[in-house]
């Protein structure tokens, strides 16, 4: 059997906000995967009241793994190394540090009455 993997692409025109959890259920510095409006995405609680939302598809594999990547940062700049090839990209941006032809989609969050939000 072949499985053919495409790029994950945004195919939305007018970006939404999705109530996704309560801030609590979030671990600090962990990652969790969440499926918002049939898009995977991987959420990272960097401070109590701090999340970070980006695609969950490494964008060097294509395999739905960046929940599961390490956190950390690049001078004051929050990061997420993939935990397959390990590269590190910026948290707010999705720009990769260690490849600048790879970039990992990124979206706003907010925290709405103790819930995150996600922007799609």
């Amino acid at each position: 059997m072949t499985v053919i993997l495409d790029r994950a692409e945004d195919l939305t025109t007018t970006a939404t906000w999705h109530r996704v959890c309560p801030v609590d259920e979030l671990e600090l510095a962990w990652g969790e995967a969440a499926l918002i409006a049939g898009r995977q995405v991987a959420l990272f609680r960097t401070a109590p009241t701090e999340v970070f939302a980006v695609a969950q598809q490494d964008p060097a594999t294509l395999a739905n793994v960046m929940a599961r990547g390490i956190i950390g940062s690049r001078g004051s700049r929050p990061t997420i190394a993939s935990p397959l090839h390990k590269e590190v990209y910026d948290l707010e941006t999705g720009e990769c540090f260690t490849n600048q032809e790879l970039k990992l989609a990124a979206f706003a969050t907010r925290l709405v009455d103790g819930f995150i939000e996600v922007e799609l």
